[in-house]
């Protein structure tokens, strides 16, 4: 059995009166990418410390690896296997691109071949001459993931990935997450733009005020948050008694126009629904919008604001 990239267990995180973690246990296994999400405050930041060994939690149990990340003298070695993408970059301004990542390269132990393959990649070969003080901002964040991604790292860790980058230069960057994921790299991925990393996620973590309030896959998310689907129909349909018999059976119709509706209903009676809308021979179009990642994020964050007496379920471990 593979030992899990990353342990958390009851890890609480005080700085002074103010409770930045409040008992976060999670598990991610090696090679799954997972979501770090959460408005800032939530305690992304300070998890990411802990597990890069900066910051050692004031209570519980932390492994990375099977690793002690702030008292564990192996550390040292597994960090040249690591990789880290802050969200504010900063860069001395003076050296060039190339000499930038010669630097980390030097501290990770990493080859000049790599180093240029990853500023061919990450589309700066170009400019690697340059001095980092000419970059615009899209480059400055391509410098910054290509030194992330040096020596092929065991745990690599992204905070807001694709901030300045334009669309092509994003798709490279899930592109080359994808790759990594299958060679076994595990990638923690925190950004605001959840439509863009929902489809690259095992599994997704929400933090609120330092806790947990759901993790699990996509999926699971779904069936915790119990959100409906919605279903457009189109068609200048003459029988309206099917939005009758559907609405008999607890699903929610709305009527936009003479040939548009809207069908609101579980995720679990999706198939059923089709079912019942494919003999209906009027029907022109069917598009079906399950729960979103966004969706799921809103309503665990507006439900944890409301202070709701009822306990979120979390979806298992996230490994």
């Amino acid at each position: 059995m593979s030992v899990e990239a990353i342990h958390f267990e009851h890890v609480v995180m005080n700085f002074g009166k103010v409770q930045a973690l409040n008992d976060i246990s999670l598990q991610i296994g090696q090679g799954q990418v997972v979501g770090l999400l959460g408005h800032n405050g939530a305690g992304k930041t300070t998890s990411i410390k802990i597990i890069l060994g900066i910051l050692r939690p004031t209570f519980g149990t932390v492994r990375v690896f099977g690793y002690d990340p702030a008292n564990d003298v192996k550390m040292a070695a597994l960090r040249k296997q690591m990789g880290y993408l802050p969200e504010n970059l900063s860069f001395y301004p003076q050296l060039s691109g190339r000499e930038t990542l010669q630097y980390f390269a030097r501290l990770k132990g990493a080859g000049r071949q790599e180093q240029e393959q990853l500023l061919d990649e990450v589309g700066l070969l170009h400019a690697a001459d340059r001095r980092v003080k000419t970059y615009s901002k899209g480059m400055r964040q391509r410098l910054g993931l290509a030194q992330a991604m040096l020596n092929q790292p065991k745990l690599l860790i992204l905070d807001e990935p694709t901030v300045g980058l334009d669309p092509v230069a994003t798709r490279d960057l899930y592109d080359k997450i994808e790759r990594l994921k299958q060679q076994g790299t595990t990638i923690i991925l925190c950004s605001h733009v959840l439509s863009g990393i929902e489809e690259h996620l095992d599994r997704a973590l929400i933090l609120s005020a330092g806790k947990i309030l759901a993790q699990g896959s996509i999926d699971e998310l779904r069936n915790q948050a119990q959100l409906p689907m919605t279903i457009h129909v189109r068609g200048k349909i003459s029988n309206q008694d099917w939005l009758d018999k559907l609405s008999s059976q607890g699903v929610s119709t709305q009527r936009i126009n003479s040939h548009q509706y809207i069908l609101s209903a579980a995720v679990d009676r999706k198939l059923s629904l089709l079912q019942a809308l494919a003999v209906e021979n009027e029907i022109e179009d069917i598009e079906i919008n399950l729960p979103t990642l966004e969706s799921i994020y809103i309503h665990y964050n507006t439900q944890s604001l409301a202070g709701s007496d009822e306990p979120c379920k979390q979806g298992g471990n996230a490994r």
